[in-house]
């Protein structure tokens, strides 16, 4: 079995988090994981990316639920 690119894993994150937060719209979904995504060029150690990319993206999309009305 071929292991996923980084890419491909943050594709499938930006996928699951547009379905966990369905007020949002989708580009806005997809923004936000991008943006947090590209907080982390350049940067040497690749392995928890993903993993500090869904935390970020989630808290940031769960702010944005909390703000509306």
């Amino acid at each position: 079995m071929a292991a996923l690119t980084e890419e491909q894993i943050i594709e499938q994150l930006s996928s699951r988090l547009a379905v966990a937060y369905p007020h949002i719209q989708q580009e806005q979904v997809s923004r936000t994981v991008s943006e947090e995504y590209g907080r982390f060029d350049g940067r040497p150690i690749r392995d928890f990316i993903p993993l500090f990319v869904e935390r970020h993206a989630t808290r940031r999309l769960s702010q944005l639920v909390s703000e509306t009305p």
